[in-house]
């Protein structure tokens, strides 16, 4: 994707649906993690998903490596269906 000299992007139109950005409607830029984001001006269903998406994320930072791990598949397998 190249930026024009007047500093335009297109935004593909799947990213758009996905981001619930309607044609005409106002958006909102924002750098995380130096990265730019972009979200509808009402978008705080996306908001509230992205913070539960991070609480989510951190969740499994903090399982990680909590695990057996002498257990294969086969074993959690019959584990579960001898329940």
């Amino acid at each position: 994707m190249r930026v024009s000299s007047k500093g335009q992007v297109t935004i593909p139109r799947d990213l758009r649906e996905i981001a619930g950005i309607e044609p005409n409607s106002e958006v909102l830029f924002g750098i995380e993690d130096g990265k730019v984001t972009i979200m509808p001006k009402d978008g705080r269903r996306a908001a509230a998903d992205e913070m539960r998406l991070k609480r989510f994320l951190s969740v499994l930072d903090r399982l990680e490596g909590t695990g057996d791990p002498s257990l294969d598949a086969d074993a959690v397998m019959a584990m579960t269906r001898d329940r």
